[in-house]
């Protein structure tokens, strides 16, 4: 699973997970991603730094490097960098309102479907085709699975994940 930072064309930024790139473009050229404050379509990844692991974790800390020879003052000085400002937002109303139609459709499927992990292209093509009882289940299904069941005709409607951190 790929997590982009999301932007639209009224400089609304949001994130949201797709499971590759070519997932995020298939979807954005389709109209599927739309932003959440004023649902625009009109969405394109904003620029992002990468999530690097920490490789020194468990050594111990290098011998501290010697203090290079003092040079003749210079008149031009490197600049300082500029502090990296990030955006940031409280969750508004909206957002609020959003999130919690996300966990009621969630508890939803929860209570009235039957989960079936990672089978559900399986079962939801034996369905399709009759050859299993007709009912309502929930799992996982991979891009490729979605792709599949979409050509075969099979309706389907894709969860979209709650916020971890719910707060």
């Amino acid at each position: 699973m790929i997590r982009y930072t999301l932007i639209c064309d009224n400089a609304h930024e949001f994130e949201s997970w797709f499971a590759n790139s070519s997932g995020f473009e298939e979807q954005a050229k389709r109209g599927f991603v739309t932003c959440p404050v004023c649902d625009s379509a009109k969405v394109e990844r904003a620029v992002m730094s990468p999530a690097v692991a920490r490789t020194d974790r468990g050594r111990r800390p290098a011998e501290p490097t010697p203090a290079p020879e003092a040079a003749a003052p210079s008149s031009a000085h490197a600049p300082s960098p500029a502090p990296v400002v990030q955006p940031a937002a409280l969750m508004g109303e909206k957002e609020m309102a959003f999130r919690a139609m996300l966990t009621a459709l969630h508890e939803h499927v929860a209570a009235n479907a039957e989960p079936v992990g990672k089978n559900f292209a399986e079962e939801a093509l034996k369905i399709h085709h009759g050859e299993s009882e007709s009912r309502a289940i929930y799992g996982e299904a991979s891009a490729e699975d979605a792709q599949m069941l979409h050509e075969e005709g099979v309706e389907f409607l894709p969860l979209p994940r709650l916020p971890e951190g719910r707060n």
